[in-house]
């Protein structure tokens, strides 16, 4: 019989961590994180990482297992995860994949096109352009340099336009040619689920959690972090806010209010990026789910 691992994504949230644990626990399996953020020791209250008790249910992989200080790419993670996911498939029958970041997910099921090195100057001088002048230049750059991907790209996500345009500055080559979709062979069944919930309930529960996470020490955290906010991993939501009103740029109202607001848009083009995949189950949150039903009906 061949191994089988189930994912379940969804937005920022929807509920995944306490659906996947049930998952896991109807499978007495574990559970491999490909939340890019949770990755990183040193984010604990604003990316939301499972708490000790929900660690304690189901084993938990690649959750705080690299610190912010270390490059950590999508095409590491593919080959951090599938050597994981293989080792513990001699143990187990099914495994859980998790996580709403889309790209890191698709990484593990259909594998990530082999991209050249670039030079570390090239990534900082990027990174200080989106710093000084916002988004727009990237945009601009990235537009007339690479439209086919332009029109691809999450254009509001600097981590993705940077990306492209460090290929691009470093190859002198439009970073689409390097990208040939090609899907990676796994030796495993793959079944496929997204959380939804009604819009309205969804950002209530964001809001909600927001407003968790500032009453348990959110703002201690990202002071404690202003040091390196110059990394690629705090260039993050619910610590990027929380660095301009240290810089008094705004107030501690105004940060919480754009956490929120940037928040929601973030679930927004998570929805919109899970959507485009056909294979994928969606279940409401709101109910009660029987994993193991669901699971053998959709095989």
């Amino acid at each position: 019989m061949k191994k089988r691992l189930i994912v379940l994504v969804g937005p920022t949230a929807v509920g995944k961590t306490k659906e996947a644990i049930a998952l896991a626990k109807s499978f007495d399996t574990e559970i491999i994180s490909a939340d890019s953020r949770q990755f990183f020791r040193e984010l604990k209250i604003g990316v939301a990482s499972p708490t000790e008790d929900e660690l304690a249910q189901r084993k938990h992989h690649f959750i705080g297992h690299i610190s912010i200080e270390n490059e950590y790419s999508v095409g590491q993670y593919e080959k951090d995860a599938l050597k994981k996911i293989n080792f513990l498939f001699e143990s187990f029958d099914n495994l859980v994949l998790t996580g709403g970041s889309g790209l890191y997910v698709d990484g593990v099921l259909n594998g990530i096109d082999s991209l050249p090195e670039v030079n570390q100057e090239i990534r900082k001088e990027l990174n200080e352009i989106f710093i000084n002048q916002g988004l727009l230049p990237l945009q601009m750059e990235l537009k007339e340099k690479d439209p086919e991907y332009f029109v691809r790209v999450d254009q509001q996500n600097q981590i993705r336009l940077i990306r492209a345009l460090e290929i691009i500055r470093q190859t002198s080559k439009p970073y689409s040619s390097f990208l040939t979709q090609t899907k990676a062979n796994r030796d495993f069944e793959i079944i496929k689920f997204a959380l939804f919930r009604e819009r309205g309930e969804l950002i209530e529960r964001i809001h909600n959690r927001v407003d968790m996470m500032i009453q348990q020490g959110l703002e201690k955290e990202a002071q404690g972090l202003l040091p390196f906010k110059h990394l690629t991993a705090l260039n993050t939501v619910g610590y990027k806010e929380l660095f301009r009103y240290f810089s008094n740029e705004i107030s501690l109202e105004k940060a919480i209010e754009d956490i929120k607001t940037n928040t929601r848009r973030y679930a927004k083009r998570q929805m919109t990026w899970f959507r485009k995949d056909k294979d994928i189950v969606w279940v409401d949150a709101k109910n009660k789910i029987d994993w193991k039903c669901l699971v053998e009906k959709t095989k």
